[in-house]
């Protein structure tokens, strides 16, 4: 089982920043899953909240006006070019103040890895909660890999059927939903298992015994002493 720093080694580093990535890799992760959003001029900025801590929107600044803490997604992909994976979620809800209805920022972050020729590079997966955001991605990228992120505990058969019939290879549950029918399902139909957030190492262990493929954790260090790494 793959181990994926959450937002890079974010126990012990401010949150999708560089060295909270380099932290992950120092680690011994296998990679690391960040979070993308959009600012005013269309770059791509890596940061899970829509605002920054003093309550400026993203999607108001400029990148000259981002605080140096916040990479862009180009910058992130060089400093984890050692990475095995990395997962780029676009963060793109329905409720989010920013959200983006057009998908213009599936096609930026797609027209990105399609400049720095990454498109078919293996180690890049993207994925989002917002089933037609990862279906952009997909209809514009066949090749790169996909998956849905889901939080509710839906059931496991159409679940994986949905997942599946919209071409993406894999499927992203909440630690809490995983369970063995779900992973057998998903392995059945060819896709992938990666898990979210996962910090304690027993249930890390009983992830890894079922065939779960990834768990992202806060904790690199603490999954790979559970897997006996």
């Amino acid at each position: 089982m793959l181990v994926l720093g959450h937002r890079g080694a974010s126990a012990h580093f401010s949150e999708n920043t560089l060295p909270a990535f380099r932290g992950a890799l120092d680690d011994g992760a296998d990679g690391v899953e960040l979070d993308v959003r959009r600012t005013a001029d269309g770059s791509l900025a890596v940061r899970h909240e829509p605002t920054l801590p003093d309550g400026r929107p993203l999607l108001a600044l400029s990148e000259t006006e981002l605080p140096g803490e916040i990479p862009l997604l180009g910058a992130a992909l060089d400093v984890l070019r050692p990475a095995t994976v990395v997962n780029v979620e676009i963060k793109n809800w329905p409720d989010d103040p920013d959200f983006d209805a057009s998908e213009e920022l599936a096609e930026r972050v797609v027209a990105l890895l399609e400049e720095r020729d990454e498109l078919d590079d293996g180690r890049l997966l993207v994925s989002a909660f917002h089933l037609p955001t990862v279906d952009r991605v997909h209809e514009l990228a066949p090749g790169l890999a996909t998956g849905w992120l889901v939080l509710d505990a839906l059931d496991p058969g159409p679940l994986v059927e949905r997942v599946a019939k919209h071409g993406h290879v894999a499927l992203h549950p909440h630690h809490v939903f995983v369970n063995e029918e779900l992973v057998r399902l998903a392995h059945t139909s060819g896709l992938a298992v990666n898990t979210w957030t996962c910090d304690d190492a027993d249930r890390i262990a009983w992830l890894a015994d079922i065939g779960v493929d990834a768990v992202v954790t806060n904790h690199p260090l603490v999954a790979l002493r559970a897997l006996a790494r």
